[in-house]
This record gives structure tokens, C-alpha cells and sequence, in this order.
């Protein structure tokens, strides 16, 4: 059994339940390898986990690891709720995560390419032309303009749920500005400080490399003549943003200045920086400002959070941004339910891993399932995020289903349904001091190089719904996270 006891007090009561479970066969026994995680956890009481539970937590606050909540009175800050049982991949599992999303990202950025040049696959009729043309988020502004290399999407982050069947789905793309990479990497520093014992006896992979990848292909985005020594920056739209911890963690690691909007100009197409030291050209921005307030003499006009003129200095090639502008098109949940089309399309190969079933509103047939259907779908806005714009059918009310009902009535074009998909679940240390069963999804990162080259560190952000029944593993929604571990080849056992 190893060199730990298996306690029956902590995880003997543990329940797997109807779901697939990421850590414990039907039987109630741990899967092969997870072995020896099982029986470390085994052999803990409830009150030393839970003294290194709100150990994690004081580690959390004290570095400032947070989020904000829009709208909460009393403040908006809180510590991003941390459980410190690990979900465990194996190496095979990774392999076909990670061509499956290598695969995605290389068809999606081929996507873009072509649908703000020469549109062929909408000529093919292989994704209906209005669908593109009147999604939220295509930038006509931006049609013909050429990024670094051709490539739009530089930083993924996109979601898998894995169903009761054991197999990966993917449930959306996040291409704009996505988030969670901080999270990630914090959760890992964080759990082999307060459980160093986890780690002795499973051979992690590790995520630690992740900044070094994205400052290298930051660097790489300058302007030719700007190469040898670029100036990066983090754009943030500020302190308020939900993800303002993520901007400062990131900028700090990478070693680049950290600015808002303010802090930049715009003359002659280029790009400065002020600094106490006078102006600074900036050749790569990491923008975590979305397209809508980029740009107040291109977008909307009222935005203190962009930089006057920034679009032209893109389009003059004087400036490179990280991701492109445009790219919200290719993550709008209706195009979604193309992407293994687009992948056929672009690269003549079947999708590695699948979409979950979607049904567009758009479509009449599909829009007549949809509400006649709404207490057995999950329906979701194309342009929504952080758990909202969403309705759970099968947990929600007859009024809720009505108002869902009438909104897709208004708009078909704006949303999609899903089944319920029984997210697998995986132990979460809860109140009175024992392991339940929570849902859990898994977003992996994914970085693209100019030259279409891909790199996923072995991990990614897994987040859990710790409400009890809960399905919504957003942050914003009572959701935490975990660390996630992908094993060595030679810690896989059969």
C-alpha cells in the first residue's frame, strides 16, 4: 500500500457517486495512478488537513492572490478559494490534450486569417457568412490588416469538461483576453509549500516555464527593427478589473512594466510610454484591455482605458498586440459549434477533441428543441462570460425558463443550447472537516508563436464548483481551483 496508512476517518467516508470521478474507480478504490496521492490523503486526519487548508488560505492573502467581484457591497476583494487535493492527468490523457488543442488554435488562427482577408471559407459556405458578419465581436475596422506572422491568437485558455464517460470535451474557447494562467502557477507554488509530501513519491511535470514561453514569444511579436531589445508591456484596464491581480502577477513575473491606458500615447503611429525619464517606445503591448475600449477614436468613444490612436500604429506595423485585435469573432459560443468544420476545413484532419453537442438558436429546427426543451438544456449567450448570461434548465424555474425562452425568441442569433453535461468530479475538503464530491473543469494554456508553433505547459488551471450540486465553476460564481497535476510517462500506472 506505500509507506501511508490509509485513515478511514478522512477518506474512507469519501463517496465517488454516479459521476466519473477524477480520483476514485466506481469501487471506492483510487485509480492506478493516483495511488499514492490517495493514500497520503488517507493517511491525514481532518484537523492536519485543515490546518494546512487555512495555511494555503493565509499564503493566499498574504500574496494578494485575489479577484474582484463586480457589484458586491463591502468591498470587492477576495481570496481566490484554493482546494488542496490535486486532480491528477496521466501522461496519456496530456498527449491527447495537448495535440487536440494544438490542433484547435493552429485552425482557428487560420480562422481569423481568412476571414479578414480573403473570406474562403465563407464563400465555401462551410460557415454561414451572417453568422460571421454580425457576430458582436468581428472588427470590419480591422479587415485586411496583417499581425506579426499572421497570427492573431497568441494566449488560449480553452475549457474541457470531461463527461461521465471519462472522455475530454471541449466547452468553449477563450481568445480574447483569457485568464486564470496566474492561478495556475500560484496554485502550484502554494501547494508544495504547505503539502511539500505530495510531491515526493508522483513525478510532477512542471508549469514553471510558462512565463519564460510567453516573454520569449512577446519579445518575438517586435517589429523587426525593434528586435534586439523590445520594449514589453502589460495593458490593464486597472485596478477595478476582475482580473487586476492576474495583470500585476504576470508583469512582474515577466520583468516588464505594468500600464493602464494613461500611461501611454500615441504620436506619428508609434507607440510611447511615459516615464520619469521622458517617453519610451513601446514595440509589444500584452493587452488585457478588451477591443470594445482599446481604442477611443476607433471603438467606443467614452473609453479612458485604451490609448488614442493605438489601432493605426497597429495597423502600421509599429506596434505588435498580444491578442490581435478581432479575435473575440472566433470565440462568440455559435461559432464554437463550427470549429471541428473549421478544422476539417483548414487542415483536412477530424477534431482530436470534440465539441460538446451544441444547438445554435439561429437554426430554425434547432431554435423549435431548444424551447420546447429548456428544463433538459443548458443555454448560454454567445458573448457572455464568468458563468453568466446562462441558464441551467434542468435546476432553474418555469419563470426562469420563460424569461430564457422569450430572450431566445428576441435574439436566436445570441444564443446556443447544450445538454447537460455531467461534469466529472473530483474530492474538495469541506465543513465539518471531510472529502465531498465537487464538479471540476479543466483550462489548459496555450501559447502561439509567430510562426504558428504551439506550446501548452503539462497542467493548466482546474476550477471547481464548491457549492455543493453546483455545476458553475466560475470564481465569480462561487467556484475555486485546483492544481493540476500531468505525470511523467514512467508514474503512470497501468
Amino acid at each position: 500500500m506505500g509507506k501511508w496508512a490509509i485513515n478511514v476517518s478522512l477518506l474512507e467516508t469519501y463517496e465517488p457517486g454516479r459521476f466519473y470521478d477524477e480520483l476514485m474507480l466506481p469501487s471506492g478504490k483510487p485509480r492506478p495512478h493516483s495511488r499514492a496521492l490517495a493514500e497520503l490523503l488517507g493517511s491525514m486526519t481532518p484537523a492536519e488537513f485543515a490546518q494546512r487548508a487555512r495555511l494555503a488560505e493565509t499564503l493566499m492573502m498574504q500574496q494578494g492572490i485575489t479577484f474582484n467581484v463586480y457589484g458586491e457591497e463591502g468591498g470587492v476583494e477576495r481570496a481566490f478559494p484554493f482546494d488542496l487535493v490535486p486532480r491528477v492527468l496521466t501522461a496519456e490523457e496530456w498527449e491527447t490534450i495537448e495535440r487536440g488543442l494544438t490542433q484547435r488554435l493552429t485552425a482557428l488562427n487560420l480562422f481569423l486569417w481568412d476571414i479578414y482577408h480573403e473570406q474562403k471559407i465563407l464563400k465555401d459556405g462551410v460557415v454561414p457568412r451572417a453568422l460571421v458578419m454580425n457576430a458582436a465581436h468581428f472588427r470590419r475596422e480591422f479587415m485586411g490588416a496583417d499581425p506579426p506572422g499572421g497570427v492573431y491568437v497568441h494566449i488560449c485558455g480553452t475549457d474541457l469538461i470531461r463527461d461521465t464517460d471519462g472522455k475530454f470535451y471541449v466547452l468553449e474557447d477563450n481568445l480574447r483576453t483569457p485568464s486564470g494562467v496566474s492561478y495556475m502557477l500560484e496554485n502550484r507554488a502554494i501547494l508544495a509549500r504547505v503539502m511539500p509530501q505530495l510531491f515526493q513519491d508522483m513525478r510532477v511535470r512542471p508549469i514553471s516555464d510558462y512565463t519564460s514561453h510567453l516573454l520569449h514569444n512577446l519579445r518575438a511579436l517586435a517589429p523587426a527593427h525593434r528586435a534586439e531589445d523590445p520594449t514589453v508591456v502589460v495593458l490593464t484596464p486597472g485596478v477595478y478589473n476582475s482580473a487586476y491581480y492576474e495583470h500585476s502577477y504576470l508583469a512582474q513575473q515577466l520583468g516588464i512594466p505594468l500600464v493602464e491606458g494613461r500611461d501611454l500615447l500615441v504620436e506619428e503611429n508609434i507607440v510611447y510610454m511615459k516615464t520619469t525619464h521622458g517617453l519610451r517606445r513601446v514595440d509589444v503591448i500584452y493587452r488585457r484591455v478588451d477591443d470594445d475600449f482599446l481604442d477611443p477614436l476607433i471603438f467606443r468613444p467614452g473609453s479612458t482605458l485604451g490609448v488614442a490612436g493605438l489601432v493605426n500604429a497597429y495597423r502600421s506595423g509599429n506596434v505588435a498586440l498580444a491578442n490581435s485585435i478581432g479575435t473575440g469573432v472566433a470565440d462568440d459560443k455559435v461559432i464554437y459549434a463550427y470549429v471541428p468544420q473549421i478544422i476539417k476545413y483548414y487542415l483536412d484532419q477530424d477534431a482530436i477533441l470534440p465539441n460538446v453537442e451544441t444547438y445554435p438558436a439561429f437554426d430554425d429546427k434547432h431554435r423549435a428543441y431548444i424551447l420546447s426543451n429548456l428544463d433538459k438544456l443548458v443555454v448560454k449567450a454567445a458573448n457572455e462570460s464568468g458563468g453568466y448570461g446562462m441558464l441551467m434548465g434542468p435546476q432553474a424555474s418555469a419563470s426562469e425558463r420563460e424569461v430564457f425562452a422569450e430572450r431566445v425568441r428576441e435574439n436566436p442569433r445570441n444564443y446556443i443550447a447544450q445538454p447537460l453535461i455531467h461534469l466529472s468530479r473530483a474530492p474538495a475538503f469541506v465543513e465539518p472537516g471531510q472529502f465531498e464530491g465537487r464538479h471540476v473543469d479543466l483550462r489548459p494554456f496555450a501559447l502561439c508563436d509567430r510562426d504558428l508553433n504551439v506550446t501548452i505547459v503539462p497542467g493548466g488551471l482546474t476550477r471547481v464548483a464548491l457549492k455543493r450540486g453546483s455545476y458553475v465553476v466560475n470564481s465569480s460564481q462561487g467556484g475555486g481551483s485546483k492544481d493540476t497535476w500531468v505525470l511523467g510517462k514512467d508514474d503512470n500506472t497501468p
